[in-house]
């Protein structure tokens, strides 16, 4: 089996090993992969792995040996499924490896803004601290966050898993769900209008749909606490990133944390380019080595199962 992985890089810059998948066929690694050498480079490729490569129709009709393609995430817009699916080919991603990591890093960012860690670091080592006539000072309010509402609008793995480290902190915990039907956990459910307008931290975990999409407009911020706090760890898409720096700037919330844009890598004329009070980070929650060990054993699991005739975890 000939496989080409077409942006090796961002899932493996080399700290993990690609040998379990190398096992399986005749691989080829690729960092990256500009557009103009996609064809050329999946070639006669009976299965190709990816992260952020467009696989269009186009593409996909100039590579008659293509029959797998796995992508390495849990998102798949890149790939044009129905033209895939018109072709036979089978398409795989990474469902579920980051939670862990992912709710992590949303707390990371709330604490970031609760404790301030890094400004009262930066001040210390500035000499602040020496020169100071007391034996503590802080630059910024402090919070304590057990007693604080935390909003999730989402309530998938990762929106579940925010929702445990809540409770742990003591924090009261809402959230806003698709089908309140279906909702099987103990926290508080509530209109997205409540969710704006309680939440001290809100934390999206929601898909990319008509329905999301600039979710975090000028109607929604303007409900907000001017203490509340916004992270996002979901996608760029479901934030209007003007009206988000309009909010910062006129103070109608405290801050706003972000791992992903809408455009990636950050273009600079972004609006949340150097905005007040704002956490910035590039795409990496879903990033630490294992995470991607993890990502990378599910997706040898998914060509072998594959190759075995029973694919699984195919999304289209």
């Amino acid at each position: 089996m000939k496989i080409t992985i077409l942006d090796g890089h961002a899932a493996n810059p080399g700290d993990v090993s690609w040998d379990d998948i190398k096992a399986l066929g005749d691989v080829t690694v690729y960092e990256r992969t500009p557009p103009e050498l996609v064809v050329e480079r999946i070639g006669s490729s009976d299965a190709i792995l990816l992260n952020k490569v467009q696989i269009t129709k186009e593409i996909i009709a100039s590579c008659p040996s293509l029959k797998y393609i796995g992508v390495l995430a849990t998102g798949y817009n890149v790939i044009d499924t129905k033209a895939c699916r018109e072709k036979g080919i089978t398409v795989t991603n990474i469902p579920a490896y980051s939670t862990d990591a992912v709710a992590q890093h949303v707390f990371a960012c709330i604490l970031a803004f609760s404790n301030r860690v890094a400004e009262h670091s930066a001040s210390v080592h500035n000499g602040d601290w020496i020169k100071s006539p007391d034996f503590c000072y802080w630059l910024s309010p402090l919070t304590e966050l057990s007693g604080k509402t935390l909003g999730i609008f989402g309530f998938g793995n990762i929106g579940r898993k925010v929702a445990a480290i809540g409770h742990a902190l003591g924090m009261r915990v809402i959230v806003h769900v698709h089908n309140e039907k279906s909702f099987s956990g103990n926290e508080e459910t509530v209109s997205t209008e409540e969710l704006f307008k309680q939440s001290d931290f809100l934390t999206l975990h929601a898909p990319m749909t008509p329905e999301t999409d600039k979710l975090l407009n000028k109607e929604n911020l303007s409900l907000m606490k001017p203490t509340a706090y916004v992270i996002n760890t979901a996608r760029g898409g479901l934030a209007d990133e003007n009206a988000v720096r309009q909010a910062l700037e006129a103070y109608t919330i405290a801050g706003y944390a972000a791992d992903v844009v809408l455009t990636e890598p950050m273009s600079p004329d972004n609006p949340l380019y150097k905005a007040p009070n704002c956490l910035l980070t590039p795409h990496i929650a879903w990033a630490p080595k294992e995470t991607r060990e993890r990502l990378l054993g599910i997706a040898t699991e998914n060509i072998k199962a594959f190759i075995a005739g029973k694919p699984k975890n195919v999304v289209n």
